[in-house]
C-alpha cells in the first residue's frame, strides 16, 4: 500500500495523487457516475483499505479480473482482483481510507472517509468492488459455485471495460450478506451511490480503517 516516492519536492504530485484519491479510492465511499464501468480507467498506485459493519446486497457476482495501472512513480502495472458486484447494495458504518507516503516536510498523509454511520445506510446500484484481500462473515442465499462468468445472471455482469475472461470462474447469489468487513480494494464504480452523514478528513502519518 505504501509505494515509495522518491526525489525532490512533490507539492502538485500530492495534489494530483490525493484528490483523484477521493473519487477512485470511493470503494464504497464516493460516488463515480460511471454507470457500470467498473475497471474500464487505469487504476492509480494507490490501493486503499475499507471496513464496513455490515453489507447487505442482491444480485450479486463474483469473477476475477485484473486491474492495469501504474505505480505512484508513474510506471505501469497490473493487479490481479476478484471483483464482486451488486445490483443493489446497502451499507451500515463504512470507513475508506487511503495514505500517500513520502509526502516532503510531512511525511505520510491518510485521507479518511466515513459515512453511513447513523440509522441511514449508504446505498448504492451497480456496484463492482476490485477487491485484492478480503475478510468477513458471509451469509449467501441462493449461491451457484463454479458457473462461467458469462452466465452469470444473478448479478450485474462482466462489467464494460473489464479484462476477464468470460468463460472463467465465477460465483452469484440471489442475495448476500457481509458482516464485520475489512477488505482492500484497488477501484470501485457504482450507477449511482448515496451517503448519509459523509465526513472526510486528512491526517499526518499512517491512519487507516484497519
Amino acid at each position: 500500500m505504501e509505494s515509495q516516492v522518491r526525489g525532490g519536492t512533490r507539492w502538485k504530485r500530492f495534489a494530483v495523487v490525493m484528490v483523484p484519491s477521493v473519487a477512485a479510492t470511493a470503494a464504497i465511499g464516493v460516488a463515480l457516475a460511471q454507470g457500470a464501468l467498473a475497471a474500464s480507467f487505469s487504476v492509480s498506485g494507490q490501493s486503499f483499505k475499507v471496513t464496513t459493519d455490515q453489507l447487505d446486497g442482491t444480485g450479486f457476482v463474483q469473477y476475477g479480473a485484473i486491474d492495469s495501472g501504474y505505480t505512484l512513480d508513474g510506471k505501469k502495472t497490473a493487479h490481479p482482483v476478484a471483483v464482486s458486484a451488486f445490483k443493489s447494495a446497502t451499507i451500515k458504518n463504512l470507513c475508506q481510507s487511503v495514505v500517500t507516503p513520502d509526502i516532503p516536510l510531512l511525511g505520510s498523509v491518510s485521507l479518511i472517509l466515513k459515512a453511513g454511520g447513523g440509522d441511514t445506510p449508504v446505498e448504492a446500484e451497480n456496484l463492482y468492488i476490485d477487491v485484492e484481500d478480503l475478510s468477513a462473515d458471509a451469509t449467501f442465499r441462493g449461491i451457484d459455485i463454479g458457473v462461467a462468468a458469462k452466465d452469470a445472471a444473478k448479478g450485474p455482469g462482466i462489467a464494460k471495460g473489464d479484462t476477464a475472461n468470460p468463460y472463467g470462474f465465477a460465483q452469484q447469489a440471489d442475495s448476500v450478506t457481509l458482516k464485520n468487513v475489512k477488505q482492500t480494494a484497488w477501484a470501485t464504480t457504482a450507477g449511482t451511490f448515496k451517503l448519509s452523514g459523509l465526513k472526510m478528513s486528512l491526517a499526518s502519518g499512517v491512519k487507516e480503517c484497519y
